[in-house]
């Protein structure tokens, strides 16, 4: 069977996995905090048709390996990192981090079981908890769930160390009720989607997958500042993403034109038996 047959297969599968990730990119192009993801390709592993001749002084020089691919596969799926254009709605419980921070919530309220989201579409529930809008806690610096109380806190302001500020009745600014966590992950690229705008923390992001949970505007942790009122928005960039889909689609069909041409190569070598 030709080589060319099985290696049209696997660049169409491979451009399939491309439009999938660009598809999936372009449906989330207004998600608060969405990281775009990548297909990144290598080649499989050649075949030799001959090795290595090495020069001989004097006599005869170096012969080069002949070597046929075999295809292509994914090497990886990146999620890319970089920082989405702000979104300013002036509502003050909705957060941006300006840095590489994450925001920690909890489903129980315990670090143990925490998610990291760019998200901070936040608000305060009934009971006066500050909670994400699938009613996860958020968690402070020290790994709390932040609670403001609704009767005796009726307005309150968030510093960019996160700090959440109850405003008194004469205008004034009490001292601080909570301050906003923020998580510093090493390798943002290792941490797992679980849906939702929420990520996992895992071995690969963080040694050992700790949570290095602290506040926020900290130089040394270097996970920035939070800016209250604006959100982040999603980092897909749209040119980019029709770009790269043309790419895509005019690669599937090279790709398909190579799979009908070695079928009619092999519908001439069947035919050499009339």
């Amino acid at each position: 069977m030709l080589r060319s047959l099985y290696s049209g297969v696997s660049g169409m599968r491979g451009f399939q996995t491309k439009l999938d990730v660009i598809g999936n990119n372009i449906a989330n192009v207004n998600t608060a905090g969405f990281k775009a993801g990548r297909v990144m390709f290598k080649d499989i592993l050649s075949q030799s048709m001959s090795g290595v001749t090495a020069p001989v002084e004097g006599e005869q020089g170096g012969v080069n390996a002949k070597q046929v691919g075999l295809g292509v596969t994914i090497s990886a799926i990146d999620t890319i990192h970089t920082a989405g254009s702000a979104q300013t709605t002036n509502v003050p419980t909705d957060l941006r981090l300006d840095g590489d921070g994450f925001f920690v919530v909890s489903p129980t309220g315990a670090p143990e079981n925490a998610f990291l989201t760019r998200a901070g579409n936040f608000n305060v529930d009934a009971t006066g908890f500050l909670v994400n809008s699938d009613g996860l806690f958020v968690l402070s610096a020290d790994g709390e769930p932040i609670q403001i109380d609704p009767e005796t806190v009726t307005a309150f302001s968030i510093g960019q160390d996160g700090s959440i500020l109850p405003v008194n009745a004469d205008g004034t600014t009490g001292d601080a009720i909570a301050q906003v966590g923020v998580a510093k992950v090493i390798n943002p690229g290792g941490l797992e989607k679980v849906g939702g705008n929420l990520y996992r923390m895992t071995p690969n992001a963080n040694p050992e997958a700790a949570l290095d949970l602290g506040a926020a505007a900290d130089e040394e942790r270097g996970t920035g500042s939070i800016i209250a009122g604006q959100l982040e928005m999603s980092n897909v960039d749209l040119t980019n993403e029709f770009t790269d889909m043309i790419v895509a689609q005019r690669g599937f069909q090279a790709n398909s034109r190579i799979i009908t041409t070695s079928d009619s190569i092999l519908e001439e070598v069947v035919n050499l038996k009339r």
